[in-house]
């Protein structure tokens, strides 16, 4: 009995002596403080850092696209492409010389840490298997934002969402802000469910709160879709035609304006993102 319990308790060594030491290793990505859901983990390749992009850039606010092996990152007036194995990327028409070549690892496509640095005006570190990317805070008149809060109601209960990713913030505001149009009045008829039955009927569909580092409101946007679309409820495209697809209502000012659809929906795809990549609390009202 003795002889086999030695032997099994050897086969047991051997067995995690032969798994390589690499796959115990955690490496976690903390960006602005906040752990990010990532299905590829960085790694060391050739003493360098290499790090997922999509993950990442999509956490700073830009969008990921590809074209063959060549990748195209934007983020606002921002745009860098790079190739697979190559050594050099282009931002804004300016080349960039890459400390170690993009490569592809479990379908992820993996850049140098500088890279994400370099491109983001961002600061990066690497120590004790974690990766650390911080951002500049978003400044709203003269406040620090520390927070979107995002809230939708329905007839009955409804949800609170909390998002702390910096660059998401950022870009959120920027959209809001870049897109108001004309000043305009008040509709007559709003509020937060449909309504399709009345002419000019406008359904708030979120209220975005940024909130400082105490949780006050810094600046409310309250974005409303026109209900009623063409053909339904006997409405036609000419008794709708007067009002305008989306409104918002700046709830520091006071004020409604018109504002762009296309906006509205690339906020959505933000916040989906953000929601992805595990960057949302969510509770219930």
């Amino acid at each position: 009995m003795k002889k086999i319990i030695l032997s099994t308790a050897l086969a047991l060594s051997l067995i995690a002596a032969s798994v390589p030491a690499h796959a115990a290793e955690s490496h976690p990505i903390i960006m602005d403080g906040v752990a990010i859901t990532s299905d590829v983990q960085p790694e060391m390749k050739n003493g360098r850092t290499m790090v997922p992009l999509r993950v990442i850039s999509e956490n700073l606010g830009a969008v990921v696209d590809w074209s063959g092996s060549e990748v195209t990152i934007t983020r606002n007036d921002i745009k860098v492409t790079l190739q697979l194995n190559s050594s050099t990327a282009v931002k804004d028409g300016k080349t960039l010389q890459l400390d170690a070549k993009p490569y592809i690892h479990n379908n992820r496509t993996l850049v140098p840490l500088r890279f994400i640095a370099e491109t983001f005006g961002c600061t990066v570190n690497y120590s004790k298997s974690t990766v650390t990317v911080d951002t500049a805070p978003l400044i709203i008149n003269g406040v620090k934002v520390t927070t979107l809060q995002y809230e939708y109601h329905m007839v009955i209960g409804g949800y609170r969402q909390q998002l702390s990713g910096k660059r998401y913030n950022e870009e959120i505001y920027a959209l809001f802000e870049s897109n108001k149009g004309a000043k305009v009045d008040a509709p007559t008829n709003y509020g937060w469910n449909d309504n399709w039955n009345t002419l000019g009927w406008y359904t708030k569909t979120g209220q975005y709160d940024f909130l400082d580092t105490a949780g006050h409101s810094v600046q409310r946007f309250d974005p409303y879709t026109l209900s009623g679309p063409s053909g339904l409820n006997g409405f036609t495209e000419e008794q709708l035609a007067g009002y305008p697809k989306v409104l918002i209502f700046d709830a520091v000012e006071g004020q409604w304006y018109m504002f762009s659809e296309t906006a509205l929906d690339s906020i959505a795809k933000l916040m989906n993102t953000a929601e992805q990549n595990g960057l949302l609390k969510s509770t219930e009202l």
